[in-house]
């Protein structure tokens, strides 16, 4: 770890897997957007900790900002799309095992309540 790089922040190798997955950096006018990958390890730390976006460390920028990008990025599909590459990329260099990495939702059970709305079935007025 770099003396700059903190716990579970994403490394430099890391980073240069990521970045070309990532929607191009936007140059705004006036005050520069915050870069990419600060805002990620502020994405991250909010992950490792489970702590409220209000309580991100300054040092990865305002917590609307990193926020503002995760569910944007989100609704974007963007997250999906960087699964989807970082999968080919291991299924091409063979490590992935298809047998055994998969999931099938058959499997998992749901909660016995999971099935219903609150209070059941609703009967239709006529």
């Amino acid at each position: 770890m770099s003396p700059k790089q903190h716990r579970h922040e994403l490394t430099d190798e890391q980073w240069a897997r990521l970045e070309p997955l990532l929607p191009p950096q936007k140059q705004r006018t006036g005050r520069p957007a915050k870069d990419h990958r600060t805002i990620i390890n502020g994405m991250l730390w909010i992950d490792k900790t489970g702590a409220p976006w209000r309580d991100l460390p300054e040092r990865y920028g305002p917590w609307q900002t990193v926020a503002t990008r995760f569910y944007r990025w989100t609704k974007q599909g963007v997250w999906h799309k960087i699964l989807a590459q970082v999968q080919r990329d291991a299924d091409a260099n063979g490590q992935i095992e298809w047998e055994i990495h998969f999931v099938d939702s058959s499997v998992i059970r749901a909660h016995q309540h999971a099935a219903g709305a609150k209070g059941g079935t609703h009967k239709r007025k006529r």
